[in-house]
This record gives C-alpha cells, sequence and structure tokens, in this order.
C-alpha cells in the first residue's frame, strides 16, 4: 500500500516538472523529496488511524473430525466427497447384527423379567388368598374353643357336670392355637410376596428396570451403526472403504466433516489500528482470488481475545519469553460480507484484503478506497508456481 503512495506520488512529480517545465536540480529534487516524505507519512498516519487496512484477511472454517460412538466393520460409504449434504444425512454404515443381536436379547430378558413380575402378582394374590383362608379357620377353631369352654362354664354355674371334659377343650384349644400360628405364618408369606411385588424404582420393578436401560443403551448403539452428517457441511478426502474396521478412538478419525454454517471472514490488525473501530463500521473486501472486484461489507464485531494472552493448566509459570508470546499479536476483526459471493470459487481458506471506514476523517477514505482498488486490480498479475 505505501509502495503504491510512492510510486503515484512519484508520477504526480514528473507530471508536474514536465508539464510546467520546472528544472530538475538539487533544491527542486530536495522539495519534492521531502515534500513527499511528509504529505505520505501524513497520509499513511491519517488512513492506518482512521480507516484501517489488511492485507492478513481469511476466511476460516471448522472442521470435525468423524469418529464413530461404536465398534465394527465397515459395510457402506454412501457419501460422495466434497458434495453438499444436509444434517442427518448418512456418512457410513458399521455392520448391525452384534448389536441387533445384543437388542433382541435384552429384549427376551426384559420380556422374562415382565413375566416374573406377572408371577410375583399371582404369588402376592395367593398369598393374600392364603391369608383369609387362614384367618377364616383360626376363627372357627377360635369359636369352637370358645363354645366348649363356655359350656363347660355354665353347667358348673348350674350345678351340673362338665359338657365337655379338659381334655377335649384342650384339643380345641390347642387347634386353635395351631391355626392362629398359621394365620401368622400366612401373613408373613403375603408379606413377602408384597414386598417381592411392590419393590420398584420410579414405580417399575428393578430387574425390569435395569433391563429397560440395557435396552435403551443397546438400541443406542444400534442406532450409532449409522453414522450421519452432525450439521450442514461436506466430507472432504474420504478415504474409508467397506471391509474397513471403524474403532471409537479419539486419535484415529475415520472422515474429516467440513462445517459450512459457521464460516468466518475475519482480517488481522495491528493493535493500534482498531483503536476508532467499531462494530457496524463500514468495510470493504478485495479477495485475491477475484481480481478486480471490491465486495461491500460491514464490522460484525472485534474479537477480544487474542492467541499470545491464552493461558492453559500446566506446570510450569507464566513465561513472557516463551516462543508464543514473543510477537505483540494482532487483533482479528469478524467481517461480514453483505453481497452475495456464491457465484465466485472462494473455498475455506482464502485470503483477502480489508480496509475499514470510520466516522473519522472521512476524507480520507477516498484515497482508502482508490489505494484498495489499485491493489485489487494488482492482483490480475501474477505467475504459475
Amino acid at each position: 500500500m505505501e509502495l503504491l503512495l510512492i510510486l503515484t506520488y512519484a508520477a504526480i512529480c514528473w507530471t508536474i516538472f514536465k508539464l510546467f517545465r520546472i528544472p530538475v536540480n538539487q533544491w527542486t529534487l530536495a522539495t519534492a523529496v521531502l515534500g513527499g516524505i511528509f504529505i505520505i507519512s501524513g497520509l499513511i498516519l491519517g488512513m492506518s488511524y482512521n480507516h484501517p487496512y489488511s492485507s492478513d484477511g481469511r476466511i476460516y472454517f471448522t472442521s470435525a473430525p468423524v469418529i464413530p460412538v461404536v465398534m465394527g466393520q465397515v459395510i457402506d460409504v454412501p457419501v460422495t466427497p466434497n458434495t453438499p449434504l444436509k444434517k442427518g444425512d448418512i456418512l457410513f454404515r458399521i455392520d448391525p447384527r452384534p448389536y441387533q443381536y445384543a437388542v433382541d436379547q435384552t429384549k427376551a430378558q426384559l420380556a422374562e423379567a415382565e413375566q416374573t413380575v406377572r408371577e410375583l402378582k399371582a404369588a402376592l394374590d395367593a398369598a393374600n388368598a392364603a391369608v383369609e383362608g387362614a384367618a377364616a379357620s383360626r376363627d372357627r377353631s377360635l369359636q369352637a374353643f370358645q363354645k366348649y369352654q363356655a359350656s363347660n362354664e355354665n353347667a358348673k354355674s348350674s350345678g351340673k357336670g362338665a359338657v365337655f371334659s379338659e381334655l377335649e377343650v384342650e384339643n380345641r384349644r390347642g387347634i386353635y392355637l395351631t391355626a392362629e400360628a398359621a394365620l401368622s405364618t400366612a401373613q408373613a408369606q403375603a408379606s413377602q410376596a408384597k414386598l417381592s411385588y411392590e419393590s420398584q424404582i420410579n414405580g417399575t420393578n428393578p430387574a425390569v428396570a435395569r433391563l429397560q436401560a440395557q435396552l435403551s443403551n443397546a438400541q443406542y448403539e444400534l442406532d450409532q451403526t449409522t453414522v450421519r452428517a452432525p450439521s450442514d457441511g461436506y466430507v472432504t478426502q474420504v478415504f474409508l472403504r467397506p471391509g474397513m474396521m471403524a474403532n471409537p478412538l479419539p486419535l484415529r478419525p475415520v472422515m474429516v466433516f467440513i462445517n459450512s454454517e459457521d464460516q468466518m471472514l475475519a482480517a488481522a490488525f495491528i493493535q493500534n489500528s482498531l483503536q476508532r473501530v467499531h462494530p457496524g463500521d463500514e468495510a470493504e473486501v478485495a479477495f485475491k482470488a477475484v481480481p478486480g472486484k471490491i465486495f461491500k461489507a460491514k464490522v460484525e464485531e472485534i474479537i477480544d481475545v487474542m492467541a499470545q494472552g491464552q493461558l492453559q493448566p500446566g506446570g510450569a509459570l507464566i513465561d513472557p519469553q516463551a516462543p508464543e508470546r514473543a510477537s505483540p499479536g494482532q487483533m482479528l476483526a469478524h467481517i461480514k460480507i453483505l453481497e452475495d459471493t456464491s457465484q465466485y470459487n472462494l473455498p475455506g481458506g482464502v485470503v483477502a484484503e480489508v480496509a475499514v471506514y470510520t466516522h473519522h476523517m472521512h476524507h480520507l477514505a477516498l484515497l482508502r478506497k482508490v489505494l484498495l482498488r489499485m491493489s485489487s486490480w494488482m492482483n490480475f498479475v501474477f505467475l504459475e508456481h
């Protein structure tokens, strides 16, 4: 940018010298050079502070390593590299048979456990019926014992002999006590059957609840044998083929998924030049890949962190002389392009030049726009390596 200003000033001086026939000597040359130094320095300082420029703009994007949740043999890879995908589209499939077998086995165990619960209910009903029968038998035995006992007491009070012998009364008493013990046993068995049947977790039998959880996990793993796109985007450089093994290892992704929803144009500025820049300020972008074209844009936000100040937990103290902090670093501005760029080939990672125009010294913005366009025209000249 400074070279363009110098060349422009030199061309203007040459034209003035030729047009007005100014003699070329040490005084005129010194005047032209000193004037150029002051004029160009003032313009550069004024533009740098009020209308900053960056040649380090770039479209950033996120890539997600595709790592399967379950392990297995790949049986199908229907995805095509670099083809747009929607969220949920199939990337590849893992052999589902082992996981289907696990689901079927757990379903059988769950059905067995539910049958056991029904059997426990039947056992509880039987135990309650046994309690009712034992209670009725106890009541009859008690009534017979009381009848024998009362008959003897009435006979004695009237001066008559005992109707029943003491042995018969004791036998009735023994039958009653046996019935009472049988009732206690039946009640204990009914309590045990009730505990077995009514033991629940959130209203469900523990064995059934455990198997339901196992079935849900088995079904989840079965579903994960079909790996789908996590968002809109595409996969690139697909080397996965049917017959290969896919493992859920973080260091061994099987694909790289490019997210197309969160691409961002960011430009790096020196720290001094963004002091007067605010979100919403006008901006222009010139991509090196599109010579001669200027795109209207605006400042979306100023990213308020830099990599040079980043700290992470570790076993070492802060070292100001560390290589990652050796340079002062640059600030990033998120730039939003206001024009449609779909007709241009602008892949993620493409570089751009960015100029931002603030409300200060707005007359210098015209010069910045001219210089940006001159720089964009220079992109027509390139050599293939």
